[in-house]
């Protein structure tokens, strides 16, 4: 159990509910259990943006989509997602992709608590998986994680564009939430609140769908030699279709966090920066740094997958049973799961 732990933070992998888990929440894989029978797994991986490898490879595109998404149209510093990562290593080195990394690690922990949580317990709650259940299920889970996702976004945006060097404002996370709590207060510290419900609540239970839905028509089942490949397929395209089924409202609540970090405010709320940035820049605003995004999906389910098969293949072996018998340990792929997004 801590093994599985240890390997899915490692990873971006959280475990699965455990062996012989609650039926009711229909995940399609099979493992032995303790007793030696087939049982149901738990829940379905979770789409989480924010974990250590897939954070590692994920981050720098990440920063190159906050970057595009509010650059002035004025004064445009970058042509593109190639022209940015170009600029960015060029001015402020490697170092400035991985700009506001440490808010999403701190996050980590409990996003993902709160997630499986409140994911596990709906399905329960609703009483039978069916297309329906895991698309609602998703989005509660999506919506209580805002709570501690809108004032982590809010810190990364932030260290995202700030200038490097002396001139910067923030010295890290803690002291960017810091100065804005202590200038705005808790409303500063929760600004694009609604704007990141409006963007994760959906995303999140159009990635439970879409994932059950590949996994179950792709067949993954334990022994299959292309389990690993399909269930990055499975993941990869799950989290392109979350991201597209909401990627405008991201591009607001980015222009919302970021405003005011240079010059006065321009957005009194959600459809006033809808309405400016339409106006200014027609509907193609919506969809700056999507190629970036959409980039970014399939590298962070390799990393995600490398490191949790590392991990279980030279440290998992067998596990004890219930009276010091060795039971073969249950297949790998139920533990696996892919971030999204985010």
């Amino acid at each position: 159990m801590a093994l599985d732990f240890l390997a899915g933070c490692a990873g971006a992998i959280q475990r699965d509910w455990g062996y012989g888990a609650d039926p009711l929440l229909g995940w399609p894989w099979r493992a032995l259990n303790r007793s030696g029978a087939e049982s149901r797994l738990g829940t379905p991986p979770l789409p989480t943006r924010f974990c250590v490898a897939g954070v590692l490879v994920g981050h720098p595109f990440d920063t190159v989509k906050v970057r595009l998404q509010v650059q002035s149209v004025e004064n445009p510093q970058y042509r593109g997602t190639l022209h940015c990562f170009k600029s960015i290593i060029k001015q402020e080195s490697v170092l400035g992709l991985y700009k506001g990394l440490g808010s999403p690690l701190m996050g980590l922990t409990f996003i993902n608590a709160l997630v499986f949580g409140v994911q596990g317990n709906t399905l329960r709650a609703l009483g039978h998986d069916s297309p329906l259940n895991q698309f609602l299920a998703g989005a509660a889970a999506g919506a209580i994680q805002c709570v501690i996702c809108c004032p982590m976004e809010l810190a990364k945006t932030r260290l995202q564009l700030q200038d490097a060097g002396p001139a910067r404002t923030y010295k890290g996370s803690l002291d960017c939430l810091a100065q804005i709590y202590g200038h705005e207060g808790l409303r500063g510290i929760n600004r694009g609140m609604v704007s990141t419900l409006l963007r994760e609540t959906p995303s999140f239970g159009v990635y439970f769908l879409t994932y059950d839905a590949l996994t179950r028509a792709l067949g993954c089942e334990p022994g299959d030699r292309l389990l690993v490949p399909k269930l990055l397929l499975a993941g990869g395209t799950s989290g392109i279709v979350s991201w597209l089924s909401t990627y405008p409202v991201d591009v607001v609540k980015s222009r919302l966090q970021a405003d005011g970090l240079r010059g006065a405010p321009r957005y009194r709320g959600i459809l006033d920066c809808v309405h400016q940035s339409y106006r200014a820049e027609g509907w193609r605003v919506f969809t700056r740094g999507l190629a970036s995004t959409l980039l970014r999906a399939f590298p962070v389910n390799a990393a995600t997958f490398a490191t949790v098969t590392v991990v279980l293949t030279y440290a998992r072996g067998e596990e004890a049973g219930p009276e010091g018998e060795a039971v073969p340990a249950a297949p790998a792929g139920p533990a696996l799961a892919q971030p999204s997004s985010l």
